[in-house]
């Protein structure tokens, strides 16, 4: 983020859950529960449920089996900054030039990938409210 621009943090959320798809669904309650309470439109909340649901779909695929998936929710007054990580067999980013990325980028606006220590690759996504799509 550009200086002067940063937003405080207001609240920090984690979910730790099992890295299986049956369980997105608690992902997806929780963050249009939490952009909810930043008023965020419906159209908004609707996007970020299936962005969050976009990148931990891309995590899932190259998941340890038996490994959590990590969701933390970092709430300001205008934006939310979602990081979903699980730890992988192969601690490769996700593909940035395929469909899935742009769709991803399109729903939540910023969006990046990194990977971490012990090959955990780390999706975070970016919404602002009012925020026109790009």
């Amino acid at each position: 983020m550009p200086a002067g621009t940063q937003l405080s943090v207001r609240d920090v959320v984690t979910v730790r859950l099992p890295a299986a798809s049956a369980y997105l669904s608690v992902l997806r309650t929780a963050t249009a529960g939490l952009a909810a309470r930043l008023d965020f439109t419906l159209d908004e909340i609707e996007d970020l449920r299936i962005a969050v649901d976009e990148a931990c779909a891309m995590l899932l695929a190259q998941a340890v089996p038996g490994t959590d998936l990590t969701c933390e929710f970092e709430l300001t007054g205008e934006a939310v900054r979602i990081s979903v990580s699980v730890l992988t067999m192969d601690g490769r980013e996700p593909s940035r030039d395929t469909f899935a990325w742009t769709v991803l980028s399109s729903l939540a606006g910023e969006v990046d990938a990194q990977v971490g220590p012990d090959d955990r690759v780390i999706v975070t996504l970016q919404k602002r409210r009012g925020a026109e799509a790009p």
